[in-house]
């Protein structure tokens, strides 16, 4: 999901020496998955008012602003810092559009539902598609991605949020356990833990539906 780490170090490099254009490349190649992974955790009610695209560009803005400061102290490799300030500016916009301390009953619904039966702002259909698949088996994938997202709902705050860094964003236990700040057996245990209750939904899910 996130760009090639080689040519975005070289960019940096460029960058550094005083090429804007080395700037506005380094933006614009990280602006999609920004996307994507800002619309992976926007709340369905706040996506009604708030466009992710927004969201992403104001994350660019910041970072061009304080991109000299991360290159005299890149503590985290460029792309877990970008989704730092993404997740901040998410918890800003959430904080503007919602009820303080209060989850409301929108947030409880599930993933899947939304005006057209789908959440536009969830969705790993469009990280899963295969343009090859035959009729069949493009529904079989559809029941299986409602199941997943169902499932997934269910999951704890901090285990949803592992699974969507490992699986959808596809960062690695080291990325993991450094966006998180963690060791990484720490982060390796909480993935293997959040999986494991995943697929105790699932078979839950299974069981019941016969």
């Amino acid at each position: 999901m996130w760009p090639d780490s080689t040519e975005t170090h070289e960019l940096l490099i460029r960058a550094e020496g005083g090429e804007p254009t080395a700037v506005n490349q380094l933006m614009e190649r990280h602006r999609q998955s920004l996307r994507q992974m800002v619309q992976l955790r926007m709340d369905r009610v706040i996506s009604q008012r708030v466009d992710a695209s927004d969201i992403v560009q104001d994350v660019l803005l910041e970072a061009s602003q304080r991109l000299s400061d991360y290159m005299q102290d890149p503590r985290l490799p460029f792309h877990l810092w970008l989704r730092q300030l993404a997740k901040d500016q998410l918890i800003d916009t959430h904080r503007r559009h919602r009820v303080a301390k209060r989850r409301s009953a929108d947030r409880e619904q599930s993933l899947v539902q939304g005006g057209d039966g789908e959440r536009s702002s969830l969705d790993l259909g469009a990280q899963l598609r295969d343009q090859e698949l035959t009729p069949a088996a493009a529904t079989l994938r559809k029941e299986f991605q409602q199941r997943f997202y169902q499932a997934l709902e269910q999951l704890e705050e901090d285990d949803r949020e592992i699974v969507l860094m490992r699986h959808v964003e596809q960062l690695s236990n080291s990325e993991v356990a450094q966006a998180l700040g963690l060791s990484q057996p720490a982060a390796g245990m909480r993935h293997l833990r959040a999986l494991r209750r995943l697929r105790e939904i699932l078979g839950e899910a299974t069981s019941l539906g016969g």
